[in-house]
């Protein structure tokens, strides 16, 4: 956009009636500030498959009323296009979660669509499953995860009770040009809303359908009441997990749940962690302190959303965290050898793992006989999947999961689900602890009998108004340029998920991925993965590395190795 044309849209909101005094106030400040100008009205929030993210705050290209409307007028087109329906609104506990989901009802409500909104914050898959329970054409959440205090999202689901696919999205883009972001969006105030029957409440009622959904996905009801005296410390860190976690674990048994007291009620300032993402051990501090003074045996912490679970359990006098991946590929195996040990697996039993979850998931279903469908990252594939076999009537369902973090277990909702994670976690952990053993004896009983697998995570930064360009060029540098080799191994395969090919470079052999299309390169050498992926939701390019080898230290060193090329690639 032209300097020109920022200039004309910054003076459009500053003198607009719509826009609040409090919001003038703020755009004031910025009257010469040319490079902040760039970042809030240089482009928008582009709506996709992840809905919208950004820096709260006054423009465009941030999240405020504004563009939370124009988005919610983009999807009220779209429904009506489509047969028309009903929508459920959820929120997780950041700053203007609910006033978002409150501007979003508005404006369904005044497109005549009638809204259910849950009367305080709840965990995602919650929202996901309320979609499905009461039979919506759609469903918003507002939330933006696990992302810093300054930020905030708007999710939007179909009927399915995943996040619109990529053409879905697509349309709700397209339908949201056509309105000018104040004088184009149809709005009408809740109260009215409430009179006309627009406007419904959620609460307990919901609360314990989906309690009950998430307490039958246990496999060993007897593990936990059995090892009643274990002791977990959680922490929601300050977000909507802070009371459905607890309760769900107390009702299969667990008699000592201890919350994290500065860390167990909302407070969207996050006011004892930067980064509220259980990804991270600075997240588990004050966790880990409770642990050590009650001798704990280990420790749940989910992120704002509670879609995304991270542990970190006992060795010693330590705690030490497990991965993503690593916690995915012990339910997967507590899972397959609960079948197995209860009459046999189904012969259609499948698991869904993303293209940058690690390798080892395959190789424990290739060993039991389950197959493994690996999707794109975004937990709107894995439910694309659960809703195939559905279709078609045939697949038992083991897990689902992402090295993000993110796992699901059950078909009553279609997003990753930290809920019932930490209820099989810890009947996992009680399993074990019957046989003698911790979750870290289990990960070492994995280790033995399928190989030494490892993983790491890179990421690049690129914030600013010209973030999205430089991305786009490092993207493109690395498909005209191809690295040749990895870890001093030759790259065998290229995968090209934007151009849609899996080419085998021996023998110049060209194949579909048989995925959708997405900016994704994938290269792997004999003993190695290296994933490169533009972020959906924040300004960064992501680097997944994955080794294997024939110890630790074999494996550490080729993902080191990954890393170091990887840093040339994108400077």
């Amino acid at each position: 956009m032209s300097e020109q044309n920022i200039t004309n849209e910054y003076e459009k909101w500053l003198n607009a009636g719509q826009v609040s005094p409090e919001m003038k106030e703020e755009l004031a400040t910025l009257r010469g500030n040319e490079e902040e100008l760039r970042c809030r009205f240089g482009s928008s929030l582009s709506f996709g498959t992840a809905g919208l993210r950004g820096v709260m705050g006054a423009g465009t290209n941030n999240m405020n009323v504004h563009t939370v409307a124009l988005a919610t007028q983009g999807l009220a087109d779209y429904i009506n296009a489509h047969g028309g329906g009903t929508v459920v609104i959820a929120c997780d506990t950041r700053n203007n979660s609910s006033l978002f989901a409150e501007t979003a009802a508005g404006v369904l409500a005044g497109n005549r669509i009638r809204v259910t909104l849950f009367d305080g914050p709840r965990p995602t898959p919650e929202l996901s499953f309320a979609v499905r329970e009461l039979g919506c054409a759609a469903g918003i959440n507002i939330t933006a995860s696990h992302n810093p205090k300054e930020y905030n999202g708007y999710k939007a689901y179909g009927a399915d009770g995943a996040q619109l696919g990529p053409e879905q999205a697509d349309e709700v883009a397209e339908a949201m040009k056509a309105h000018d972001i104040f004088t184009g969006v149809k709005k009408m105030p809740l109260d009215e809303a409430k009179e006309k029957g627009l406007l419904a409440t959620a609460g307990e009622a919901l609360d314990e359908k989906y309690l009950t959904k998430v307490l039958e996905q246990r496999i060993d009801k007897s593990a936990i009441p059995e090892e009643a005296d274990m002791t977990v410390v959680y922490t929601p860190l300050h977000g909507a997990g802070y009371k459905l976690v607890p309760e769900v674990l107390k009702r299969a048994g667990l008699k000592n749940v201890l919350t994290v007291p500065e860390q167990g009620t909302p407070n969207g300032d996050f006011p004892t962690v930067r980064y509220p993402n259980p990804e991270f051990p600075e997240a588990f501090t004050l966790a880990e302190k409770l642990a050590k003074e009650n001798g704990c045996d280990f420790i749940i912490a989910t992120d704002p959303d509670a879609d995304r679970m991270g542990i970190r359990i006992r060795d010693g006098e330590k705690y030490v965290g497990l991965t993503g991946n690593q916690v995915g590929c012990l339910l997967l195996d507590y899972i397959i050898s609960a079948y197995v040990k209860n009459g046999g697996l189904p012969s259609d039993a499948y698991a869904v793992k993303s293209i940058v979850t690690t390798e080892l998931a395959s190789r424990i279903c290739a060993a039991n006989g389950v197959k493994m469908y690996d999707v794109l990252t975004g937990f709107k594939f894995i439910g694309e999947v659960i809703k195939n076999h559905e279709e078609e009537g045939v697949g038992t369902y083991l897990l689902g999961f992402e090295e993000s973090y993110g796992y699901l277990k059950g078909t009553y909702a279609r997003d990753k689900d930290a809920v019932v994670a930490s209820l099989l976690t810890v009947e996992m952990a009680a399993a074990y602890r019957r046989r003698g053993m911790t979750l870290k004896d289990a990960m070492d009983s994995l280790t033995k009998r399928y190989g030494h697998f490892g993983e790491s995570v890179m990421n690049l930064m690129v914030p600013g108004s010209e973030g999205k360009e430089k991305m786009g060029a490092l993207m493109r540098g690395m498909r005209e340029n191809r690295p040749e080799a990895f870890a001093g191994e030759p790259v065998k395969t290229v995968r090209d998920y934007l151009k849609g090919t899996v080419t085998d470079l021996a023998t110049g052999k060209v194949e579909p991925t048989g995925l959708p299309e997405s900016d994704v390169l994938y290269f792997t050498t004999e003993n190695t993965v290296v994933v490169f992926r533009p972020s959906g939701t924040e300004p960064k390019i992501k680097a997944y590395f994955m080794a294997k080898g024939k110890d630790e230290e074999e494996v550490k060193a080729r993902l080191d190795a990954c890393r170091k090329e990887a840093e040339k690639l994108l400077k």
